[in-house]
């Protein structure tokens, strides 16, 4: 009887938010009512009433939680950020960090060795640097220890230009001319294929991708600045699988998520290892099954993958990328889709755990699975 009442509340709903299906967003409990009518982004999957059911009991049960149920983290430090100077050798700099800086003189102006270092696409290590968090930036090293990459989504771009965090599109067209159309690699050329997402100049000896926030008015969310001898050198688009690379795209897109939360003065989430298998285990379902969803083969939907697995929770939720070549790109594509970006943006989640896995073409697949539990008072 409950869930027939459910079924005609869903219908019900369901006929006055018709528009709502229509846009890509998340497939999961959300603190608001409307997170009851969201879709898939991408995925162009028939509504499955079970799921839809599965999704509204969830929601319902989580109303009846009292707030004192979850112990809040706080983000209060705060730590200030670093002087930015004009880049003595680069168009850019991060941090006040140029490509062909040694590793000396970067933890000389950080001040700290990394936080966490992962291989990436390119085969060498992402460094990663912050403070709780805070003044966010990754760094590439050579085997001589010097700088060949540099990434962030916070506010340490300095430029010789006008350019900076948060300037618009148009400001970045006028002051850099036209986006390449291609890159050249040793054994082919890529077409890039942005979607206004992001443009990828070649610059100083350098590639340097500048992302936007297609939500914030198209201004600039973040900057990753290559050495173009390193990025040339690949042999194909896609890299090479391994365990190695598996793990640092699963750290790597844990750690961009909390840089992105701490913008936002959002608790930070905690690594979870259980979930991470769940997580890996549908991205490896998906690669080897050849399909992209949030409900598997069997019909099961992320909730219920979950529960299968014996993860407690109250609310929960699930992002997925597909094809992206990196997890930086994985990041930055799902702020620009508006239900996953609500799930990296989501204030009750506290936990996160990452699974990568990659199909027959190399081509990575990336589950996020969100999710809060009560605690005892």
């Amino acid at each position: 009887m409950k869930r027939f009442i459910l079924l005609v509340i869903v219908v019900f709903l369901g006929y006055f938010s018709i528009p709502l299906w229509k846009e890509p967003v998340q497939l999961v409990p959300s603190s608001t009512w409307s997170s009851i009518y969201q879709t898939v982004d991408q995925v162009k999957e028939e509504l499955d009433i079970n799921f839809i059911l599965d999704t509204l009991t969830l929601r319902l049960n989580s109303l009846f939680e009292t707030s004192n149920n979850l112990q809040f983290e706080s983000n209060d430090t705060t730590i200030p950020s670093p002087k930015l100077l004009i880049p003595a050798e680069q168009l850019f700099s991060i941090h006040n960090i140029e490509l062909g800086n040694s590793r000396v003189e970067v933890e000389k102006i950080i001040g700290d060795s990394p936080n966490r270092s992962t291989i990436n696409e390119y085969g060498i290590n992402w460094n990663t640097y912050h403070e709780n968090y805070q003044n966010f930036i990754m760094v590439a090293y050579d085997e001589e220890d010097i700088v060949r990459g540099l990434y962030t989504n916070q506010d340490l771009i300095a430029s010789s230009t006008d350019i900076r965090l948060d300037s618009p599109i148009q400001l970045v067209h006028e002051q850099l001319g036209n986006p390449e159309a291609f890159i050249p690699y040793r054994l082919f050329t890529y077409r890039i294929n942005s979607n206004d997402e992001y443009d990828i100049f070649h610059l100083d000896n350098s590639f340097v991708t500048i992302f936007y926030d297609q939500h914030e008015n198209n201004t600039v969310t973040a900057i990753k600045v290559i050495d173009e001898d390193l990025e040339q050198n690949k042999n194909a688009i896609y890299s090479e699988p391994s365990q190695q690379l598996q793990e640092g795209f699963e750290f790597q897109l844990f750690d961009l998520t909390n840089a992105t939360r701490r913008n936002y003065d959002l608790p930070l989430l905690t690594w979870d290892d259980h979930v991470k298998e769940t997580a890996r285990r549908h991205s490896l379902d998906m690669a080897e099954n050849r399909y992209f969803s949030h409900t598997n083969l069997r019909g099961q939907s992320p909730f219920e993958r979950m529960a299968e697995d014996n993860i407690e929770f109250t609310t929960a939720g699930e992002n997925l990328a597909y094809g992206q070549i990196s997890s930086i790109f994985a990041h930055e594509g799902l702020m620009n889709s508006l239900g996953h970006r609500e799930n990296i943006l989501q204030e009750n989640f506290r936990n996160l755990g990452v699974g990568v896995a990659f199909n027959n073409e190399s081509q990575p697949y990336f589950t996020k699975k969100y999710f809060s539990k009560s605690r005892p008072l």
